[in-house]
């Protein structure tokens, strides 16, 4: 269709297609990543190594290394909001070089700030997180969930932190072969057609599968009034409450199983599968109405206010080991 139209019409009817396509599969694909998210918790069946083939089926598909992923994320789930051991979506503290260079930019960006933080983290921070470690804490620093070893062996104490034994180092190596499996699929797909048809046919909907990620882990555990705490402050508890449940509406939650709307029942039992977690989200709404965080914002609105301004965090006054976002508004 795009290419009966003329010029530059043509050009942008094609674009605006590949975009629909790509926001359409990718949508759609990512309740594949969270299946594939519910084997790592051993919540989609009893029997392993169904559970596991089935993970690392679809997780390699999407070019996530599955063995490594599930490490790292059952670390995130034990230190949800720690900010010294927390594994993903840690803030940085004003003060440190990090917060203060993240507050400047801030201010120096002004209202062009929210785009820019939202570009950070949708397109970059995924690929960021899983190459390097980013918004990891400071008791891992600079990691990667294909290098189990780092650059200098044992010695390297975020690599040693985060996969300690060599069981999961192996696993680390293990989850690269689903991906060089993909790859070379991939490379081959490229041979017989082109590289651009692949970048556009899988590519594209592949980077929509990673906004969801991280818009959607963003979104559970960032806003305004939601603290993080020290090791001193911290307890499971504090943490699995700190997360919160959002209204995606009925359309996502089919495609998705609910994982933004039953979020804070996930990080209470991790091995609740996604049917159940209905209603194990109406029993801790009820039984705890205080401390379970449901925020109703629609989520487009929710997502610029946490991009304007959540930006850094500092400690609360006196003995407390909690840490608010810097109420920043210059």
């Amino acid at each position: 269709l795009a290419a009966t139209l003329p010029g530059g019409l043509g050009l942008a009817s094609s674009a605006l297609l590949w975009m629909t396509y790509a926001a359409i599969t990718g949508t759609v694909a990512t309740g594949c990543w969270v299946v594939a998210h519910e084997c790592g918790h051993n919540a989609f069946s009893d029997n392993k190594l169904l559970q596991n083939t089935v993970g690392y089926v679809l997780h390699s598909a999407l070019l996530v290394p599955y063995f490594s992923w599930q490490r790292t994320h059952a670390v995130h789930h034990m230190n949800t909001n720690n900010i010294e051991t927390g594994e993903t979506h840690v803030p940085p503290v004003l003060g440190t070089p990090e917060g203060d260079a993240q507050v400047a930019a801030r201010r120096a960006l002004g209202k062009r700030w929210p785009a820019v933080s939202m570009f950070l983290h949708l397109v970059l921070g995924w690929p960021a997180y899983i190459l390097t470690g980013a918004t990891g804490g400071l008791k891992y620093g600079k990691t990667s969930h294909f290098m189990p070893w780092g650059h200098t062996g044992d010695k390297n104490p975020a690599f040693a932190k985060l996969f300690p034994t060599r069981f999961l180092k192996m696993r680390v190596l293990h989850s690269q072969w689903g991906i060089a499996v993909t790859l070379l699929g991939l490379a081959k797909w490229a041979q017989l057609t082109s590289v651009g048809t692949v970048l556009k046919v899988y590519g594209l909907p592949l980077m929509m599968v990673n906004v969801w990620l991280v818009l959607y882990t963003w979104l559970q555990h960032t806003d305004v009034d939601v603290p993080h705490y020290d090791s001193n402050e911290y307890s499971f508890i504090k943490g699995a409450l700190s997360t919160i449940d959002r209204p995606y509406g009925p359309v996502l939650n089919l495609l998705h199983h609910g994982i933004g709307r039953t979020h804070v029942a996930h990080h209470v039992a991790s091995n609740i599968p996604h049917y159940h977690a209905w209603r194990a989200t109406e029993a801790i709404e009820k039984a705890f109405p205080s401390h379970y965080l449901y925020d109703p914002t629609p989520i487009h609105r929710a997502l610029m206010r946490v991009a304007s301004k959540c930006v850094a965090v500092q400690k609360l006054p006196g003995a407390s080991g909690a840490y608010l976002w810097v109420n920043d508004d210059k």
